[in-house]
């Protein structure tokens, strides 16, 4: 096992801000890393509960939610997106395919390219997963005002790396071309 050492002298890298500097001991946000396991924890459960009746797993309803939300979207761009192997996306790509939730079809411009789009039964399995998560969030936020809402979804951003990149990403902070479908 490798152990961690940090020095009085430690460089924040350009990711880090450079004003923070390095938690010491007591000074970790213990109640927001425990509170970010069970609320994501809860918020996939709602999910995960409907997914196992199709022998499905997380990796799939990222998959369906993604090729949902952006038809057309290229193999390459959500391996990308979901930062995951080429292996690990072909096997859970082919079950969705070969059930029927998703279709390939070759790009226009580019016959190398493989475009997924969700069928209307993998639209179908997307709404019900994602009303499961909307009722969820509508709970969460019911006594919630829409400062306080606003202020959740700014820390949502600012929790992902902002030097990401990809496409869906740029999308959905409104700096790329491609539209999410509503």
């Amino acid at each position: 096992m490798t152990d961690i050492n940090f020095s009085k002298g430690h460089v924040a890298s350009d990711s880090q801000e450079a004003a923070s500097p390095a938690p010491r001991a007591g000074e970790f946000r213990w109640d927001i890393i425990e509170l970010l396991f069970f609320a994501y924890r809860d918020f996939v459960g709602d999910a995960d509960h409907e997914l196992e009746a199709f022998g499905f797993g997380r990796a799939h309803h990222r998959v369906m939610h993604f090729v949902y939300r952006y038809p057309g979207l290229k193999v390459a761009d959500l391996l990308d997106v979901l930062r995951i192997t080429k292996q690990s996306l072909g096997r859970v790509l082919k079950q969705l395919l070969d059930e029927g939730y998703i279709v390939q079809k070759t790009g226009n411009n580019d016959r190398r390219q493989r475009l997924l789009y969700a069928t209307p039964k993998g639209e179908a399995l997307v709404a019900k997963l994602a009303g499961l998560q909307t009722d969820r969030i509508t709970r969460a936020l019911r006594d919630i005002n829409p400062e306080g809402a606003a202020a959740i979804s700014e820390f949502l951003r600012a929790m992902i790396d902002r030097d990401d990149p990809d496409k869906v990403l740029e999308a959905i902070f409104g700096i790329g071309s491609k539209k999410p479908r509503e």
